[in-house]
């Protein structure tokens, strides 16, 4: 089917199987999350997702209290608002029905030196033994642990989008680790991993020209004169010829409460045009191939730095942000600032 005859809401988890509930309650900080956001519109199982944290995230229902029983907001203890290790099972589970979904195994780790290949599950945060890293525990046992927060909420929803991805970059992290230990310096590899694991963002796009000028920090070819062919998630077009995929958690939990100069770091992937003929679940999982693919090449070089990542003013990317629609939006010199490529090959 292609994208212009779905619904814009639609992603990899439209089958019609009662969804499972998940018991639990979340604070009120996961209730402002805007799941209609653009940004979030390519997230596997968004629907299960957005449903499951929406309803853990309600106030309480007061109408069963009679007004003499009613608690004033400071008698309750932020301990009893919590219940632990929600967000890794609400993440479990859509991680099991996308499987089932789509008929496939769970996905894995990639295994560093003599590692075995783990199924990648969501565990609480109090799995980590102390003083073991966490990308090393991830590596070895294929366990992800997970705090009932925005920040992991966001990361764990990445590795259901771009499973094979994430796993690459855990892979080039055991690594590094073998090489280097545990220290305060990571090194250029882990630190190109952690901005774009935390950060990052992938242009896509068959217009070659676009993804140049992006990279070159010319916003007015990359963003504003081609406006019309880029992507517009809540108008899929078949037609189109650029789109932008975010991949960093951290950004996505600052995009809880959008903010002009927030700038992702990026990679641009080339495509055909009949890229953007594919649902959006298709998109996702040719993308994260790609994506893997382009990374592993990437952090195999030795000489690789973070300044590699091509800044993107995120509320810049078309119809990310009403605002860009006018073309002054564009005009802002601390946002979109001038390149600094030319003296980078110096």
């Amino acid at each position: 089917m292609p994208a212009s005859d779905l619904p814009a809401t639609l992603n990899s988890d439209t089958h019609t199987k009662q969804l499972p509930v998940v018991e639990g309650k979340l604070d009120h900080s996961f209730a402002t999350i805007d799941w209609q956001a653009p940004w979030l519109s390519h997230i596997v199982q968004l629907h299960y997702l957005s449903n499951s944290i929406e309803h853990l995230s309600r106030p309480s229902q007061q109408n069963s209290l009679s007004e003499s029983d009613s608690l004033d907001e400071h008698d309750i203890n932020a301990s009893d608002i919590n219940t632990p290790d929600t967000i890794a099972k609400v993440l479990k589970t859509a991680m099991m029905q996308q499987a089932e979904h789509l008929q496939q195994p769970l996905p894995h780790t990639k295994p560093a030196h003599d590692h075995k290949s783990q199924t990648l599950q969501f565990v609480s945060q109090n799995a980590l033994p102390e003083g073991e890293a966490y990308e090393h525990f991830i590596g070895t046992t294929g366990n992800i642990p997970t705090r009932d927060n925005l920040h992991d909420l966001f990361n764990g929803s990445i590795w259901l989008t771009f499973p094979k991805t994430k796993a690459m970059l855990n892979y080039y992290h055991m690594l590094e680790i073998a090489k280097q230990g545990i220290s305060e310096r990571r090194g250029r590899v882990r630190d190109t991993i952690t901005v774009f694991d935390e950060n990052g963002a992938v242009l896509v796009t068959f217009n070659a020209n676009i993804g140049k000028a992006l990279i070159d920090f010319d916003w007015q070819a990359s963003l504003v004169k081609p406006r019309a062919k880029w992507d517009n998630p809540a108008q899929p077009n078949t037609n189109v010829q650029a789109a932008v995929y975010i991949f960093g958690h951290a950004l996505l939990e600052q995009l809880v409460h959008p903010r002009k100069p927030l700038c992702a770091h990026s990679i641009v992937i080339h495509v055909a045009q009949e890229f953007f003929t594919l649902s959006l679940a298709e998109r996702m999982r040719y993308l994260d191939d790609k994506t893997a693919e382009y990374m592993d090449t990437l952090l195999s070089d030795d000489d690789v730095k973070p300044r590699q990542l091509a800044p993107l003013p995120i509320l810049g990317v078309p119809h990310f942000w009403a605002e860009n629609a006018n073309t002054g939006f564009y005009e802002d010199s601390y946002v979109f600032r001038n390149g600094r490529r030319k003296k980078d090959k110096k």
